[in-house]
């Protein structure tokens, strides 16, 4: 009886530690990877990731491209062996299988184990590359990178409050869309469409910031119109108003084209705002399909009004 009571104990603790290892698993804020940093890691300050206290440890986590993960898949599959002195190993995760590559090298004069994986996404491709100088090797040995690598997850979307904490600006008003991806430091893509369909088939807003020193009231027309002819996606653009505004009582500047944007030509119009004023402009682009403008641009605008400096 009491051989059967240990048992019952010793399963009830594994059951219990597995629990907690797997609870272990962070997400950096804004990436769709996450794992259970090693002991003495801890939130990177300039990148996506962890570090230690004095930086020499880096643990970076991004995302890439799904097609990515197929590529790395099949040059494993056909040449297993690997190429030169680098010999691709596969790990098991949440995730699914995961590929990874250790090869020695320097950053500057300093020798490093440099760590790269790659694991499936939904929709994407998650990415790890792990830095340790030499004289840190004995405590984050292979078989410790090795075990932090098994314990990589991915979640299917970063949560709305999380991406929105991450912008230098409040977005205080969605205005129905549900689609919400970071696009970069201090950019954010408001969607109805599907990322992996093209996000041009339906309404959209992208919101950034532009550095720089803002232009003078005289030389607002000719930034505006500028950069409206710098628009990423958009082609065969002309555009058919451009006019000074004002937004929240701050000047702006209004410009509207007609144009063609993703891979099946789909005609838009497309609107841009810049809001001038502190050190920093701001920038709102809307785009919508010809037909769908009319119920669009009203949302576009609910969204432009909402958006507030943060603290």
């Amino acid at each position: 009886m009491m051989i059967v009571r240990l048992f019952a104990a010793a399963t009830l603790l594994m059951s219990l530690l597995h629990s907690a290892m797997a609870a272990e698993a962070i997400f950096p804020p804004g990436v769709r990877v996450g794992l259970a940093p090693l002991v003495g890691l801890a939130k990177a300050k300039t990148f996506s990731g962890f570090e230690t206290e004095d930086q020499s440890v880096k643990v970076l986590l991004t995302e890439l491209p799904a097609a990515a993960y197929g590529e790395v898949k099949n040059a494993f599959t056909a040449n297993p062996a690997g190429t030169g002195n680098v010999k691709p190993e596969s790990i098991e995760t949440a995730a699914g299988t995961a590929y990874y590559t250790v090869e020695n090298g320097r950053d500057g004069a300093t020798p490093v184990r440099r760590y790269s994986m790659i694991l499936p996404g939904n929709g994407f491709s998650g990415y790890v590359a792990v830095q340790i100088p030499e004289t840190a090797s004995r405590i984050y040995t292979d078989d410790a990178v090795r075990q932090m690598f098994a314990s990589a997850v991915v979640r299917k979307d970063v949560p709305v409050d999380e991406q929105l904490a991450m912008m230098p600006f409040k977005v205080t008003e969605l205005s129905g869309f549900k689609t919400i991806r970071t696009l970069g430091p201090g950019a954010l893509i408001l969607a109805d469409g599907e990322e992996d369909k093209g996000f041009e088939a339906a309404p959209f807003v992208v919101i950034g910031l532009v550095a720089g020193v803002a232009p003078e009231a005289g030389d607002r027309a000719r930034v505006a119109q500028q950069a409206a002819t710098t628009i990423p996606g958009v082609r065969e653009a002309r555009i058919t108003m451009s006019e000074p505004i004002r937004i929240d009582g701050q000047p702006a500047y209004e410009t509207r084209l007609e144009a063609t944007s993703g891979k099946d030509n789909t005609p838009v119009t497309v609107v841009q705002w810049l809001r001038f004023g502190g050190p920093n402009t701001l920038r709102i682009i809307g785009s919508a399909p010809r037909d769908q403008w009319s119920v669009a641009f009203p949302r576009f605008r609910a969204v432009r009004d909402g958006i507030q400096p943060r603290g």
